[in-house]
């Protein structure tokens, strides 16, 4: 499942709306990366949004 591992980000639902104002529906997934994330001393790979990469709350080494 699209969902990151620090945050709990995941998908979001709602509605596209075009320019002739047809409706339909719309799924949002966040920008997930695979990365190496050193915790605890031991490296495992985590699906991690990029907020989360670019504000380091993950203290990963990219």
């Amino acid at each position: 499942m699209a969902k990151c591992e620090l945050c709990k980000k995941s998908a979001v639902f709602g509605i596209k709306v075009s320019h002739s104002h047809r409706r339909a529906n719309k799924m949002w997934k966040p920008n997930l990366k695979k990365i190496r994330v050193n915790i605890g001393g031991t490296a495992r790979r985590m699906y991690i949004c990029t907020r989360c990469m670019r504000s380091d709350k993950s203290g990963a080494k990219v």
